[in-house]
């Protein structure tokens, strides 16, 4: 019989939207940068220099951004539009993707309401540009998906994407209940050191059952799976997995990726570095790979 857990990530796989691919795709896949209102609650706020610097690479180099869920932090806060105004230039950086049919979004546990199609009407295709001074478009088409199927073109290997949320009970199930303990209950208590259940990303023993869950069932059916939902980047090797987790873009000194480039994948992260001079930069650093994703099948 089959588990809860087994169930809901069929059925992520089975409504996901398939994206055709070809070796000379080039592909970038970031999660769980959770974007504030700019408040001390707001994890992104360090990184978003990063942010920006990671995704005007990817503009220039012709990528496709596809972000894996808890883009924005919607159990803390209830409205978006402060967190666009107050990130309008990441924003606006993703928005050039988009106009360029190049962007796409997965939902998270942290934002799921954006799956909504009457929220995302109100709050998301347009924002109060400050430069331009008036309302502007954002993303007024774009649908906002459980998944979607990385599928090669001639060698219809597939990679389901998906944020890695999917199954557990508090955090899928019963994710409004969670979204008002975060709201009115933990978000108090975390000042005083109560850790706050429904964060994979704080627990190893959590962190370790949701990607060895996940990697099986990217066995099972033959499929590399690439999710976020932990903040733990993992990369497996050839011949020792099918899971990889791209990490977050809410460490304290760093953000982190999956690319895809050439059908071959790699883990790479973004940092602020120096230079002899000791002037700084934001400096893009591989991990690990890049393998070529053929050797995973």
């Amino acid at each position: 019989m089959k588990t809860y857990e087994d169930r809901r990530l069929n059925q992520a796989s089975e409504t996901a939207k398939v994206l055709p691919y070809n070796d000379s795709s080039k592909i970038v896949l970031m999660s769980d940068c959770h974007r504030g209102q700019g408040n001390a609650a707001d994890n992104f706020l360090p990184n978003q220099n990063l942010f920006f610097g990671a995704l005007e690479y990817y503009n220039q180099n012709g990528f496709t951004y596809i972000e894996l869920g808890d883009g924005d932090e919607l159990w803390e806060n209830r409205r978006m539009k402060p967190i666009i105004e107050l990130h309008s230039d990441a924003f606006w950086m993703m928005k050039q993707f988009y106009e360029d049919g190049r962007f796409h979004m997965i939902y998270g546990n942290h934002d799921i309401i954006k799956s909504r199609q009457k929220y995302w009407a109100k709050h998301c295709t347009s924002y109060y540009c400050e430069c331009e001074k008036k309302e502007v478009t954002l993303f007024p088409d774009l649908e906002v998906l459980q998944s979607m199927i990385l599928e090669h073109e001639e060698k219809k290997h597939q990679i389901l994407l998906l944020h890695g949320h999917q199954g557990e009970i508090l955090n899928d199930m019963l994710w409004p209940l969670a979204r008002f303990l975060v709201r009115y209950v933990w978000r108090s208590l975390e000042l005083v050191g109560v850790l706050d259940p429904t964060r994979a990303g704080r627990s190893h023993r959590v962190k370790d059952r949701i990607e060895n869950r996940l990697d099986t069932y990217a066995r099972e059916h033959n499929q590399l799976l690439i999710a976020g939902h932990t903040h733990r980047p993992f990369f497996s090797e050839p011949g020792n997995g099918h899971y990889f987790n791209d990490g977050s873009c809410v460490h304290p000194r760093c953000i982190t990726c999956i690319e895809i480039e050439d059908d071959k994948i790699s883990l790479v992260k973004w940092a602020v570095a120096a230079r002899e001079d000791r002037s700084l930069y934001v400096a893009r650093t591989v991990l690990e790979g890049p393998e070529e994703i053929d050797r995973y099948f």
